[in-house]
């Protein structure tokens, strides 16, 4: 297969298709790269493009998809439930086949810096590319969002970019740019407009609330839904699979009288994880991942 570099990028825009549609045709125009899929959302005001290539495509699909995201998405007159710090937001670098961590950690620096030197957009490296064991943490890299990076960027010393100038993009923000394993995100929409018993829930389940190992969580509104939504990023899904954190999320709703109505996967996900959840819902006995048909073909 050769080298495989998975590219993930979270843009500021889901709503106007036409703007996620020329961002798709400027990561398209790099040769040897493959886009894989489009996801939009309306009530996050929030897409995610995915899209593979060798670690030179990728690094060029990526800052032509960082210089269009700039020209068409304005910040100030952003708004949507998902927390946000930049038109490209979050640009995370992931070794599929041929290509380490550390090489990936090494394109994110490489994109980073050329970002910030011709676009003037301030850029914090993070997960594996992270240069301060702070911002490891996409959640610590992206504290107080845009309205308030824009001030504290420029007089606290902790919130000094990794490149670029002391001061936020006046439309695209700021970038987070790093590199980690493939994650899985998993929200769960429960049939309530409760936004309190969302968070509760997001609280306890979440690693850093004491809960469930590499889980991420967030309690959110879906205005176009009448729901309120459970948000996650699966940071580890070997250890914390999306059938556990299902069973979690439906206990801690049950315990408060709140029904799951849907749950829903955006991006793509490791065949692996899907089937785990076959697994256990059939309680299939002694089942292995070589038993899928296309498995056995592909390989």
């Amino acid at each position: 297969m050769g080298e495989v570099v998975e590219c993930v990028p979270n843009f500021s825009e889901g709503r106007r298709r036409e703007v996620v549609d020329r961002i798709v045709q400027s990561i398209s125009s790099v040769p040897e790269i493959k886009i894989l899929d489009v996801e939009m959302d309306g009530d996050h005001n929030r897409s995610v493009i995915t899209f593979v290539g060798n670690k030179s495509s990728v690094q060029e699909g990526a800052f032509l998809a960082a210089r269009t995201a700039a020209e068409l998405i304005d910040l100030t007159k952003h708004s949507g439930e998902h927390p946000r710090m930049g038109a490209l937001d979050v640009l995370p670098f992931i070794p599929i086949e041929g290509v380490t961590m550390k090489e990936c950690a090494d394109i994110a620096v490489a994109v980073g810096e050329r970002i910030a030197k011709s676009l003037e957009i301030p850029v914090y490296l993070y997960e594996a590319a992270a240069r301060k064991p702070s911002r490891r943490q996409l959640e610590n890299v992206r504290r107080g969002q845009f309205e308030g990076i824009r001030e504290s960027i420029r007089t606290d010393e902790t919130r000094r970019p990794d490149f670029g100038p002391r001061q936020v993009h006046p439309t695209a923000g700021a970038i987070a740019v790093g590199a980690r394993m493939p994650l899985i995100a998993f929200n769960i929409n429960l049939d309530s407009q409760d936004l309190d018993a969302a968070k509760e829930i997001a609280r306890t389940i979440r690693t850093s609330g004491g809960g469930l190992p590499h889980l991420k969580a967030l309690g959110l509104r879906l205005e176009g839904k009448g729901l309120v939504q459970v948000s996650m990023n699966l940071t580890d899904y070997t250890i914390t699979s999306m059938s556990r954190v299902f069973d979690e999320v439906q206990r801690e709703a049950n315990a408060r009288g709140v029904q799951v109505a849907e749950s829903e996967i955006i991006g793509l996900v490791p065949l692996d994880a899907v089937c785990d959840i076959a697994a256990r819902f059939l309680k299939l006995e002694k089942f292995e991942n070589k038993q899928v048909l296309e498995r056995r073909i592909w390989c």
